[in-house]
Parts: structure tokens; sequence; C-alpha cells
């Protein structure tokens, strides 16, 4: 839910003529992912968004689900995804429910003969290595180590990397991702106690505009079937836009933490929130600073979701054998705490360096086959020294 943006040329007022320079009108469509009820944006194209010329055969794009069911703690090791050339295609769900798919990623080539639309969810794509630029009709996102890119669902876009080394830790959510309740007024703004702000929010710059003919592929997916749909003019032809529905990229790093004098529970890492899950960011910061705290965390029942961790960089105090790219799931139903040692290894401490992605579910998660394929098999039994 970004706050009010507008790039390029627009008309005073919305659902009245605005007319090219030849006299023939541009075309305006709204852009909403939650019908006329939510939040949307105007765009005004040189050609209806309407044009399709051509259709290819779809493809079943749709996760391979290996476990349906399970009660164990699991670890995977997210760099053990083999890159891939094609974005599309690098694209491995790994852990799946009806809300989202967790999507690992390692493209190494950019999107150039075909741009991209995912139909279904919104995409929070964080970047763990590698930069470039995502191009969409809003105009460009610069991007880099650490930021999160949210894309609305339906967003036509391309993505330009500036090298073939690129790791992505992607959520795909059928609900919009907004930023938590409890930090925004009732007007929008995002508050005083909130961990970031509008200031660290970027927004689309530098709008690029086609006046393009021609046969343009927009791989579009839809309900697990991968769509190309051919158009009759360029997807980037729009000349102006305002509104709220948008993509935009936020920086982990500039996540402030909140912290205390004894340690303090997950949701004040919250960062994101959709319906049924949260994201939350684990960043460097103090560590509780009572004379008597335990920085490591207490034990936690888990009763109410299924915890996924991505592990992205520096020292985690309360795990062990951490490599950068892994995944830990403790599923809802038993408890999960630090491993043994970690509670008075980590007593006295000034600080961590940690730095994290983390996404509870509050629906269980299936596993798929490319999860199974990069699984630490023992994890289940790491506590038990």
């Amino acid at each position: 839910m970004p706050h009010y943006h507008t790039l390029g040329n627009i008309p005073h007022k919305r659902h009245t003529q605005f007319r090219k320079a030849d006299g023939t009108l541009f075309s305006e469509q709204l852009f909403s992912t939650e019908g006329f009820s939510n939040d949307y944006s105007l765009l005004y194209h040189h050609y209806p968004p309407t044009q399709i010329i051509h259709t290819d055969e779809p493809v079943n794009v749709q996760p391979r689900v290996a476990e349906e069911k399970m009660l164990k703690h699991r670890s995977f090791e997210g760099f053990h995804i083999q890159p891939e050339n094609d974005y599309l295609k690098s694209r491995k769900p790994v852990l799946v429910n009806n809300d989202c798919h967790i999507v690992l990623a390692a493209p190494r080539e950019s999107m150039t003969t075909y741009f991209y639309k995912n139909a279904d969810a919104d995409e929070m794509i964080f970047v763990h290595e590698g930069s470039g630029v995502l191009i969409t009709q809003y105009g460009q996102l610069k991007f880099g180590y650490g930021d999160y890119l949210v894309i609305p669902r339906g967003t036509i876009y391309q993505v330009k990397f500036d090298t073939s080394a690129n790791r992505l830790f992607i959520v795909e959510s059928f609900s919009p991702i907004r930023y938590p309740k409890r930090y925004v007024s009732k007007y929008g703004q995002l508050l005083e106690h909130a961990p970031f702000c509008e200031r660290d929010i970027r927004t689309p710059q530098d709008l690029l505009t086609y006046d393009e003919a021609g046969d343009f592929l927009i791989q579009t997916k839809k309900k697990g079937v991968q769509y190309g749909l051919h158009y009759a003019h360029h997807p980037f032809d729009v000349v102006g836009w305002d509104g709220y529905c948008y993509p935009f990229a936020f920086s982990i790093h500039d996540f402030e933490p909140i912290t205390g004098r004894v340690h303090q529970p997950p949701p004040v890492h919250q960062t994101f929130e959709a319906h049924n899950f949260v994201v939350c960011s684990f960043c460097p910061r103090l560590y509780d600073y009572h004379p008597a705290a335990i920085p490591a965390p207490y034990n936690h029942s888990n009763i109410d979701s299924d915890e996924v961790l991505y592990y992205v960089d520096g020292d985690f105090m309360s795990r062990k054998n951490v490599t950068r790219g892994m995944i830990t799931l403790h599923p809802a139903g038993i408890p999960h705490g630090p491993h043994p040692g970690a509670v008075e290894k980590s007593i006295g401490k000034k600080e961590t360096q940690e730095l994290a992605v983390m996404v509870d579910t509050f629906h269980p998660l299936q596993l798929t086959i490319e999860a199974l394929e990069i699984e630490n098999l023992g994890y289940t039994m790491s506590w038990a020294e």
C-alpha cells in the first residue's frame, strides 16, 4: 500500500478526454487488484491495452507437491538451486499453500524477448545476490543486494540484471501485500513507531514510453498455467499515470530494528502482511540490555503458524551450521527454539549482525519436489545433542 505517486503526463480530471498531438485519444486504464473498492492507479496508453493478436499453447507451471502433510523441522540449502539462463524457468517453488508460494530463483540472463505478468499473485522479490533494474509500465526501479521488490498482481514487467550471478527469494501472495496495520494511520500514513517510513519507500522513476507496433509477447501466469499472449503494441506505451497501486522497492538495510531491555517477540520485526501470512526482517541490532537478559530467543510452542526463515548473511546465535541461502521450516504443532548451547553462548553478547527474512504462514505449507532435492537430512534431530 504505497503512498500517492504520479509520473509523466496525465489530464486534469480522471475519465475525461486526453488527446495526443494528432488529436486522437490516449487510452485510459484503471489498474487495481481488488476491483473498484480499494487502491488503484490510472494509466494513459498510446493504444488500448487489449489488442491480442496471437496466443501460444498454454504450459503447466503448477508446483509439483511432494509432501502435503508433515510434522517435523526441516532445513534446505537454498543456494543448491541450480542457476538457469531464463528468468521464468529459474523460478523453483519450494514451499506452497493456498495463500502463498515461496520460490527460489537463480537467473543468469535478463528478460529481453518477452514480458511477464503474474495474474494470480502479488510478488515480493528479495534480492540476495545481484543487481539491475525492474522495468514496468510505471517506470523503473533500480535494485541491489537486500532490496524487497513488491509488485502488484497483474503488473507487466521485465527484469534487467547487471551480471549473471543472481539469487532471489520470492514470495507469491494470492492476496495484496501491505504494510502492517498497526504501523499505518487510519488515513494511510506510516506512523512514528513504525520501523520504516515513506522516505524509505522507493517509487518508480524514469518512465519509459514506447510508441511501437509489432508482436510483443507477454508471458502471463494464471491458476498454475502460463499463457503466451502476443499483443499488437509495446506494453510500455504509458505516457503518464497516478495513484496508489504500483510496484515499489524497500531495502532491508533501511529497516530500523525495535529493541528492548529483554528479548522482543518476532512481531517487532514485521515488515509486510498479507492474508494468512506475514513477512519479517531480522537485521543487525543491539541486543537486549537488561543486566540479566538472555539475547537468544526463547522456545516457542509454534501452534499457530509455520515459520520459514531464509538466512541471508551474518552470524546466527540461535542456529548451528547456518549457510547463506539456507531455509529452515518449523511447522505448526511442535515447539522450536535455540540449538543446544546457544542460550548460554548468547549471554553477555551486545549485538548481532544477522540478516534474514522470515515468512510466517497461518496455514500449513507443502513441500515440493524441488525442496526435497535440496534438503539437509537430519535437521530434525539437531536439537538432540
